[in-house]
């Protein structure tokens, strides 16, 4: 199974195709059970359809909606795999009890955590309502068998590991005396623990609480200490700390409001609670599934984590936003990764690298790709009966092609392409983006007068291939103040026959670094920006309603005037 990848459509079809037992950790946050407008996010064709979809029969449907995909999920993670399902308090006990309950089984129940998203009490309608207020989210944690890879505790951060170990010894390792040498004496007398030991003697009935030789290896590995004033002490060292136990009450995770990781998506989750939940149920290289990726939270951080990942969303807006997030982050030496669309656009995939389009696309056609490059006779894969396919990333493929294919097929399998044509088969395939006439009439030759069949395949009878939308940025200066800076208006305009779903910005625009917006999510395709006297790359970004993009890039120079390069 092809990991790193994000795949733009409904869930529940496409978590059908994934395999059995291939998945490490799925988190999930899907649409909570509100039936309000302000769930409707993106606002996309596809949000839309799956919000009137969910809403359709009420809670008894929206249990059934959601069921059927979690039933899927439990059938693709591994025996060490565990779900983390965030919901509220709309559904939260249907959910456990008539979904998690009897898909996994009370048995494997790991926890019910409490998640304190808001650090103070919203405001709102609870006062004029008589409910309390909710502050918290919940987060039910299954895992599929009792194998599963579970850490109870976690990683102390620095702060932590300060106030747990103050001290520092000689060597500048820090360290605590909070374990006692001796026990108390309210636990009773244990002669066999009472002995001398270099000169101590316990002075309690009750004696050490090491055994005499178990307390020497202690001393020997310097976590027993004799101090200079006579006494004993008993250290333990950051370094040997197994973490801090993870509880099921976590408020020391902000929600995303403002600031360097809010993208303008109003149930974002911070990506420390994802990283929380990632480190404690997956080890690095596993695989993370989520199968609503909104904002994209699971994947990047997933990503920062070394960890391979799905994700998978029905609206073109989270499926681009995701992909300008990781884009964002690629300088970190991230793992490359794929978005699957429902269309793909023509440019991009008729000038993509030739072998890595002919492995895919055989891929795409049913088929299994040649791993090697050569000595293959010039054929790219084969079908599942073996039968030789060829891929041409060209246009109005010429009869040439047709001529040398044929003499390839029959040396590549003699039998195999006498067998085809007995039972009147096909003896191969020929994939391109478009045949000329030669080509189609030779192929008719073929069939009509020597009973060979060559089947010609257009690419876009396997996939849908659609045209990038266009775009053309037009500039105006708003305003300019005495000290030189000029308030200038970019009004991008975006044309497809899909229809324009939203634009990114870039003002600071490296093409060897890629684009990185500072302006993810816009609407209206209009920004207002301040620049000072000097020269400046920008970018805008369009993407359209089949998740296709265009870029459109230029120079900018003000110096008392403004200059578009």
């Amino acid at each position: 199974m092809s990991v790193n990848k994000l795949i733009l459509g409904d869930n529940l079809e496409i978590l059908k195709t994934l395999e059995n037992d291939s998945v490490d950790l799925i988190y999930l946050d899907p649409p909570f059970f509100s039936n309000k407008n302000y769930e409707v996010i993106w606002g996309d064709t596809g949000e839309v359809r799956s919000f009137q979809d969910r809403w359709s029969g009420g809670i008894p449907h929206y249990i059934e909606w959601l069921k059927e995909r979690v039933v899927e999920m439990r059938r693709i993670l591994k025996s060490t795999g565990s779900i983390f399902l965030h919901c509220d308090w709309h559904a939260n006990a249907y959910i456990r009890v008539q979904i998690l309950d009897i898909v996994f089984g009370e048995n494997n129940f790991r926890a019910e955590v409490i998640w304190k998203r808001h650090s103070s009490q919203q405001k709102g309608s609870q006062y004029e309502s008589k409910r309390i207020g909710s502050v918290t989210d919940t987060i039910f944690v299954y895992s599929k068998t009792d194998e599963a890879k579970i850490s109870v505790t976690r990683a102390a951060t620095y702060d932590e590991i300060v106030a747990i170990f103050p001290l520092k010894d000689e060597k500048g390792r820090n360290y605590n005396t909070a374990t006692p040498i001796f026990r108390a004496p309210s636990m009773g007398a244990r002669p066999n623990l009472c002995y001398e030991w270099r000169g101590f003697k316990n002075p309690h009935p009750s004696g050490w609480r090491l055994s005499k030789d178990r307390l020497e290896e202690e001393y020997q590995k310097g976590n027993i200490v004799i101090r200079a004033d006579g006494k004993l002490e008993r250290r333990s060292y950051s370094e040997d700390y197994k973490g801090v136990p993870i509880g099921n009450l976590w408020t020391d995770i902000n929600n995303v409001t403002i600031g360097k990781e809010a993208i303008g998506y109003p149930t974002q989750k911070p990506e420390l609670l994802l990283k929380r939940i990632i480190e404690c149920a997956s080890n690095e290289d596993d695989t993370v599934l989520d199968p609503f990726v909104g904002g994209g939270t699971t994947v990047v951080t997933a990503q920062k984590l070394n960890r391979n990942w799905i994700g998978i969303d029905q609206s073109v807006q989270a499926i681009k936003v995701t992909e300008m997030r990781l884009q964002t982050q690629a300088g970190m030496l991230f793992s490359p990764f794929t978005v699957q669309l429902h269309k793909y656009d023509y440019d991009t995939i008729r000038n993509s690298d030739a072998f890595e389009f002919e492995s895919w696309i055989v891929q795409q056609f049913g088929g299994t790709g040649n791993a090697k490059r050569r000595g293959d006779f010039g054929l790219d894969g084969r079908t599942q009966d073996n039968t030789p396919i060829q891929v041409k990333r060209s246009d109005n493929i010429g009869r040439n092609v047709v001529d040398n294919f044929k003499s390839a097929v029959e040396r590549y399998d003699k039998n195999l392409f006498e067998k085809n044509i007995a039972k009147n088969k096909p003896i191969g395939y020929i994939i391109a983006f478009s045949f000329g006439k030669g080509a189609i009439q030779e192929v008719s030759r073929l069939n009509n007068e020597e009973n060979k069949i060559i089947k010609l395949i257009k690419v876009e009878d396997i996939i849908p291939i659609a045209i990038k939308p266009t775009i053309a940025v037009h500039i105006n200066e708003l305003s300019k103040d005495d000290k030189g800076n000029h308030k200038i208006e970019f009004v991008a305009d975006g044309n497809s026959p899909a229809g324009i779903e939203f634009y990114s910005w870039d003002f600071e625009y490296d093409k060897e670094q890629g684009f990185k917006p500072q302006i993810l999510l816009d609407k209206s395709g209009k920004q207002e920006y301040i620049f000072k006297i000097g020269s400046y790359n920008i970018a805008v970004k369009v993407i359209d309603n089949d998740g296709l993009e265009n870029i459109e890039s230029f120079g900018l120079k003000i110096n008392g005037i403004i200059e578009r390069l």
